[in-house]
């Protein structure tokens, strides 16, 4: 099969089984990769009744069809399970190396079902699988984990996936780390982990991924970095990385500050990524066969946060944890994300949760009793980084910021207050700046994300009329809805794929690499069809779980205009766009399931059909 490896690996942690699966090739076509494809073999397997942390409910390591390949910007994995953050649809993708191994490897990708008796960590090399002690590593941090385990299969080209102690512990949003600081942060599967007593995942191998065409494979890669090469984004990410944005998005109001309370935060500039730059960088880093390098390596010589060379801070890594915090000290923030890597936490529902937790200090509702004493102060890193350990280690107060925003709120009698949506804290993208995001956060199937569709870089300029997505103003309301729904379905495809959301090349270029990669005959609207197929499995995969429309909603904090900055006055008209939204997706308004029509359309009735015969017992 072109494309594809062809095979799954499936390992029973409880019983110490290991066995090769044939990829269901079907499966492929319909859903290409990625969070679809696993969200094909995990709908079969959700089991509602259990706890989102049983052993019964498998973890899915997968990769894309083009993961591997010469293809720009695709050295992507992803991992799902159902997320014990949300209860809901949970996934997480994460760049580096590890995918493009473990397709070297000899595999597509890696289902993890049971619990292992004792710690134990994946060894998995050119097609051959053991499951090794991993005791001696229980408690240790990320960083150490993968440098341990390295040396112990002698392999210094090995890439590894692991867990720190927020996973051990069960934090419920504990991230998986990778080639250093590399994360697979959202919705808890670092926490999923931890619940199996899997401490890593290490791969290797020799193999390369089978093209249908190669020669046309490598003709449009050649045409798609010679147009990277002179691309003004790749070159401003290059430059600057991810947190050079910083500067413009704070004059259109979208990182929150103060806990999404204050329009203006001016001191920002000193966490931005052109004074990184100029102050503790020391390089670049980039993902298998990407050219942007996006990444940032940077030094801390001297001072309280002094830190060796080590992975900087992305954008949503300085807001959650500057900006948020009203904390204007780049080195500082540089060592709260060091910290968060370490422990192998996610830095935006950390960062949130503490701010969150500043929020609720700030108005009376919890006081030093609740917080064992410590004093919660707007900008002040040292309290933030005494948190995040705790957080880790779910040491007192930490134990009650451990379960995330929504569980505190619920705790302190407040849920209101806490910004998330469906139990997931929301990107560092304030919805009262870019109205579509309003909308991106109430129906993305893990809550409150970016990374679902990222339409605030449409509603910045970055337009894609080639899908007809175009340009609109980012404070109008009226008409948002087809264009959400359908940027979520190129992105469902990108994250099918698995194609970086940084990489600015045509979007035909990818549909003309998959071709090329598997022999199909695609087009764009093949394309887009697939991709509204993975968001509508979905939604029904979350309407398995009781998701009601109820929940395409956004909290009581952005639903209320801030009094200056970039948006100023300015609440989106949620309810309007939602209508709009729900009448191009097909989806009925009283129950907000997608309508049996539309499922027919798309091919998924009778596996929906199945699931709730079986459900039901008849």
């Amino acid at each position: 099969m072109n494309g594809y490896l062809g095979k799954l690996l499936v390992v029973d942690l409880t019983s110490g089984h290991i066995a090769d699966e044939p990829l269901n090739e079907e499966y492929a076509k319909q859903f290409i990769g990625g969070s679809g494809l696993a969200a094909r073999y995990l709908y079969d397997l959700l089991n509602p009744d259990l706890d989102p942390l049983h052993p019964a409910n498998p973890l899915f390591f997968i990769t894309g069809p083009l993961t591997g390949t010469r293809a720009p910007s695709c050295g992507r994995f992803v991992v799902c399970a159902r997320s014990p953050l949300t209860g809901l649809w949970g996934e997480a993708h994460c760049g580096g190396f590890f995918g493009p191994e473990m397709r070297f490897a000899g595999y597509d990708g890696i289902i993890i079902n049971g619990k292992s008796p004792q710690p134990v960590y994946l060894h998995l090399a050119d097609g051959q699988a053991t499951l090794r002690d991993a005791k001696h590593l229980w408690g240790q941090g990320t960083y150490e984990t993968q440098e341990v385990i390295r040396e112990e299969v002698s392999d210094a080209k090995t890439r590894v996936a692991c867990i720190g102690s927020a996973g051990e512990n069960l934090v419920k949003y504990a991230a998986i780390m990778s080639d250093k600081g590399r994360a697979a942060g959202r919705t808890g599967m670092g926490t999923v982990m931890g619940s199996k007593n899997l401490k890593a995942v290490a791969v290797r191998g020799n193999g390369q991924v089978p093209l249908a065409d190669e020669e046309r494979f490598r003709a449009i890669v050649r045409e798609m970095l010679s147009i990277l090469k002179d691309d003004s984004l790749t070159e401003a990410l290059r430059v600057t990385g991810t947190a050079g944005t910083l500067d413009y998005l704070m004059l259109l109001g979208s990182p929150p500050n103060r806990y999404f309370t204050e329009g203006e935060f001016p001191e920002a500039e000193a966490l931005s990524g052109s004074t990184m730059a100029e102050t503790i960088l020391t390089g670049y880093s980039t993902c298998y066969g990407c050219p942007v390098a996006c990444g940032r390596e940077v030094e801390v010589k001297e001072g309280k946060y002094k830190l060796a060379e080590t992975k900087g801070p992305e954008y949503e890594t300085v807001a959650a944890l500057g900006t948020i915090l009203l904390i204007d000290d780049l080195p500082a923030v540089a060592y709260l994300g060091h910290l968060c890597d370490a422990y192998g936490l996610d830095t935006i529902s950390t960062g949130s949760t503490i701010a969150f937790a500043h929020h609720l200090f700030e108005s009376g509702v919890i006081g030093p009793a609740e917080t064992g004493g410590l004093a919660l102060r707007w900008g002040d890193p040292d309290t933030v980084a005494e948190l995040i350990g705790m957080i880790a280690r779910r040491e007192g107060f930490g134990d009650a910021l451990a379960e995330g925003s929504l569980r505190l709120g619920q705790r302190y009698g407040v849920e209101e207050l806490a910004v998330q949506v469906k139990g997931l804290e929301a990107g560092m993208h304030d919805p009262r700046a870019f109205s579509a995001m309003a909308l991106v956060y109430a129906t993305s199937p893990i809550g409150a994300s970016h990374n679902q569709s990222d339409m605030y870089w449409v509603e910045s300029g970055r337009s894609m009329e080639e899908l007809g997505i175009p340009f609109t103003d980012r404070l109008e309301d009226a008409g948002k809805g087809p264009l959400v729904a359908r940027h979520q379905d190129w992105r469902s495809l990108c994250n099918a794929l698995i194609v970086c959301y940084f990489s600015n090349a045509p979007a035909q270029s990818y549909i003309d690499l998959l071709a090329a990669a598997t022999g199909w005959e695609v087009t764009a609207d093949d394309m887009l069809l697939v991709g509204e197929r993975i968001w509508n499995l979905k939604r029904a995969y979350n309407n398995r779980l009781g998701l009601t429309r109820a929940d395409d909603r956004l909290p009581k904090l952005l639903l209320q205009p801030l009094s200056e900055g970039g948006t100023q006055g300015h609440v989106p008209d949620l309810e309007l766009m939602l209508r709009e939204y729900y009448q191009a997706r097909s989806w009925d308004w009283a129950t907000g399931k997608p309508r049996w029509e539309k499922l027919e359309e798309l091919g998924l009735g009778q596996a929906i059909r199945d699931q709730e015969i079986r459900e039901s017992g008849h």
